[in-house]
């Protein structure tokens, strides 16, 4: 199986220090120990572009990916672009920014054709496919819930409106039924009052029918009996006055001569 990156270990000319040459050396051993931290420090030491590669390279290593592909871009020699290109796109890719790898594979490639350069691009062309499809399927799927999410929310809101509209048929059945039973009530009421009344009517009628009665009984019973003459009505007040029963009764014609035999 192919790796992403191929690292690039480059040798420098015979111009470099003596001192460059130590960091080289102990560089190039840090490396090959995979002590990269210590091995990019080394290449920090040494001035030009293939010292600042290594230096890169050994950042990509330790999986620092941003300070690698920054590395990678202060590189400006000609010779070491496709070479720089093809591993900042070995650094996008570990980042998982596929579209910016690509970018930078096609680059290099235009560049100078490289076989691992083009694995890695058909490899990253083929699983950005394969994200562009999962997407879609995962598009379609959240589509399909969403549109069953809307289905049920439909017939949810739909079965509401209809329990909605049983209940209020309910509630004015009840009013109707309530205004109804109250109307009977008020109706009952007031034909009892009714009823009440014309008894009451009828009461009263009966009594003055009564009272006339009495009264026309009485008339008929005074045209009948003999008036009590003055002698009569002074027995019954001397009989009243013995039995300690005060009476009204004053003598009639007063002032006139007493006729024994005159009515009171």
């Amino acid at each position: 199986m192919r790796y992403l990156i191929i690292p690039i270990l480059l040798s420098f000319s015979l111009s470099a220090s003596l001192l460059d040459f130590s960091y080289l050396g102990d560089a190039k051993k840090a490396y090959e120990a995979k002590e990269y931290t210590k091995a990019g420090e080394l290449y920090s030491q040494v001035e030009g572009d293939e010292a600042k590669f290594n230096q890169a390279d050994a950042l990509y290593r330790e999986k620092k990916y941003k300070e690698a592909i920054e590395a990678y871009e202060s590189i400006s020699d000609p010779k070491l672009e496709a070479k720089k290109l093809h591993n900042i796109g070995n650094s996008y890719a570990q980042m998982k920014k596929i579209d910016k790898a690509i970018e930078s594979y096609e680059k290099a490639l235009n560049i100078a054709d490289d076989e691992d350069t083009k694995f890695n691009l058909e490899l990253l062309k083929k699983k950005k496919k394969e994200q562009e499809k999962k997407k879609q399927d995962k598009n379609k799927d959240q589509k399909k819930k969403d549109d069953k999410e809307k289905d049920k929310d439909k017939k949810d809101q739909k079965q509401d409106d209809k329990n909605k509209s049983d209940q209020d048929k309910k509630d004015k059945q009840k009013s109707e039924e309530e205004k109804r039973k109250e109307q009977e009530k008020k109706d009952k009421e007031k034909s009892e009052e009714e009823k009440r009344k014309e008894q009451e009517k009828k009461d009263q009628a009966k009594k003055e029918e009564e009272k006339r009665k009495q009264q026309a009984q009485m008339a008929e019973q005074n045209k009948t009996q003999p008036p009590i003459s003055n002698m009569e009505e002074r027995k019954w007040q001397k009989m009243l006055n013995q039995k300690g029963v005060n009476t009204l009764m004053i003598p009639l014609n007063k002032g006139a001569k007493q006729n024994e035999t005159n009515p009171w």
